[in-house]
């Protein structure tokens, strides 16, 4: 990706928590950079970009996505995520490594960035803790951190052998990188769908307590505290998790944590109000009303460090039958700025800059990526949202190649509407 043309963006109101910004004015772009932004008036021999009554943003940073290449390429593929990424205002993603074949030795992640040097936004690998993801023996974590891995997981399984994550946790400390995890007790989710809850209850669906997702955190955080190494919690759901995480980070665990989008708006109210709807079916499940409210609380008092879609693309004759056999996960790249915007800052849950700084620049810092800035000499990698900008989430026009979304039909205030990556425009409905 380079550029030689000269921009400047103009009249919108610029937030950049990283460097404090948020005012109304001009953001000058060079050869694929940032060059300053405001100063003195100088549109000469520039490309005009007119935002008026717009926001402008950092691209957005999205550290967990899953892109099916290679493997299941009829679900998505790089290059088709990474087109849903930039029409939703992402312009760096983080790939899961449970690929087929999975992201476990130094050619797959080389494979990773051949095909993403052709995509639309950035991609970053984020390589596997166990060979074939088998939880059995561990990857070659340093052969992996000098081929370009960004970070270590297993997401989709849980690390169920403590000393193989101890043994994790001790490399990632050596390297700096890293381990992300999937939380999830087997022994209590095997063969269940939903949330054990009052809803499911009246449903009759074999459910999975939180205590699934909130106990094996308990463990891996006493672990990373044992061994005072670093440790990322994937897709926290649960309000039993949030209150584990909170405790240990007033405590000085290096414990970081994230949140899906569909767990900060969905409960597993709504799976029953769809008439089971495989669309609605994710794993970690859609949780009660209250997990919702603390997880919500948990992005104001920074318990949760970053909003992530956990983008998870099916192709329709996969999501296309019965709840209890439809696979988990559902896409989320092109709402997710919308969905945020409309139901928490809207709402007064909390304000745009904290949006922000959940979306991209903490996202960014936790994976040590250039990203998540608008800083003089930052890659130009920006994103402008319309605040007034009213649209129904319509999945048959998504970039992506699956449809695979709870939000079907939904209408939303607020939209993503010029995407900019290293300095080239590759999304663009300011008009």
């Amino acid at each position: 990706m380079d550029s030689e043309t000269k921009f400047v963006i103009k009249g919108g109101r610029v937030v950049d928590p990283a460097n404090g910004i948020d005012e109304i004015t001009d953001v000058y772009i060079e050869d694929g950079m940032i060059a300053r932004i405001g100063g003195k008036k100088n549109y000469q021999d520039r490309t005009l970009i007119d935002a008026a009554g717009k926001l402008v943003f950092p691209g957005l940073v999205d550290i967990h996505v899953h892109l099916r290449e290679p493997g299941r390429e009829d679900a998505e593929t790089i290059e088709s995520g990474s087109l849903a990424a930039v029409r939703g205002g992402v312009t760096s993603v983080c790939c899961m490594p449970n690929t087929h074949p999975p992201i476990d030795n130094a050619p797959m992640v080389r494979f990773i960035y051949d095909r993403g040097s052709e995509a639309y936004c950035r991609v970053y690998p984020i390589a596997a803790i166990s060979k074939g993801l088998e939880g059995k023996e561990l990857s070659e974590m340093f052969d992996l951190a000098i081929a370009g891995a960004v970070g270590f997981s297993d997401d989709g399984r849980p690390v169920t052998s403590s000393q193989l994550l101890r043994n994790a946790l001790l490399y990632s400390k050596m390297i700096d990188l890293p381990i992300m995890l999937h939380e999830e007790d087997l022994d209590l989710s095997a063969g269940r769908h939903m949330h054990e809850g009052h809803a499911s209850g009246l449903a009759g669906m074999q459910a999975v307590p939180a205590v699934a997702e909130a106990g094996m955190i308990a463990r891996d955080i006493m672990l990373a505290s044992f061994l005072d190494a670093k440790v990322h919690i994937c897709h926290v759901s649960a309000k039993e998790s949030v209150g584990i995480i909170r405790d240990a980070k007033e405590k000085g665990v290096k414990v970081t944590a994230e949140a899906a989008v569909h767990h900060l708006i969905l409960t597993d109210e709504d799976v029953v109000k769809s008439g089971f709807d495989s669309n609605y079916k994710m794993n970690p499940p859609l949780r009660a009303k209250d997990d919702v409210e603390v997880l919500r609380a948990a992005l104001v008092d920074g318990t949760i460090d970053a909003i992530v879609t956990d983008h998870a693309p099916h192709p329709p004759e996969d999501k296309d039958c019965e709840f209890a056999v439809a696979p988990f996960g559902v896409v989320g790249l092109e709402t997710s700025a919308s969905l945020i915007y409309d139901k928490l800052v809207r709402t007064g849950i909390i304000d745009i800059t904290r949006m922000v700084e959940l979306m991209s620049t903490m996202p960014a810092r936790l994976m040590d990526i250039s990203a998540g800035t608008l800083s003089q000499g930052a890659n130009a990698d920006i994103m402008i949202f319309d605040p007034e900008r009213k649209w129904t989430v319509d999945s048959s026009k998504f970039a992506g190649k699956s449809r695979n979304t709870p939000f079907e039909g939904w209408e939303l205030t607020g939209k993503p509407v010029w995407t900019m990556v290293d300095g080239q425009i590759f999304f663009d409905e300011l008009s």
